[in-house]
């Protein structure tokens, strides 16, 4: 009776030692089937875009960055007239582009809103002689 109870007391041990077992197989396959599978997806990506064309650099020219550039100042002195870096920045965008005429206006009001600022007054002072 006693061989008996020992076999049946040993029986469940071993089952639950077999189930563990056999959980830590089947988690390390999964694991392995998934890491081989996203290495297998990282290659096949990497290679199947180095077949594709690469697009086309845009070529922005520096005249149209400039024009950008006043329309931008332009639309934020629309909003505050007086935004001392938006005039500074249309005077010198205008310049750059020899637009002189254009110039005049923001220097003047730069002239007008920092009378003591010398330099404002030498660009319009060059501005208007050259225009």
């Amino acid at each position: 009776m006693e061989s008996t109870q020992k076999k049946s007391s040993n029986s469940p041990v071993h089952w639950r030692d077999r189930v563990k077992q056999i959980s830590a197989l089947v988690s390390m396959v999964s694991f392995g089937g998934s890491a081989i599978f996203g290495i297998v997806s990282l290659f096949s990506s990497g290679l199947s875009s180095q077949h594709q064309q690469k697009p086309a650099a845009v070529v922005v020219s520096q005249e149209s960055l400039v024009a950008a550039q006043e329309r931008g100042y332009v639309t934020v002195l629309q909003r505050e007239p007086q935004n001392q870096t938006a005039l500074e920045g249309l005077a010198n965008v205008r310049l750059q582009m020899n637009n002189k005429v254009g110039a005049i206006e923001p220097l003047e009001k730069l002239v007008k809103l920092h009378p003591d600022r010398a330099d404002y007054k030498i660009l319009l002072g060059q501005a208007k002689a050259q225009k």
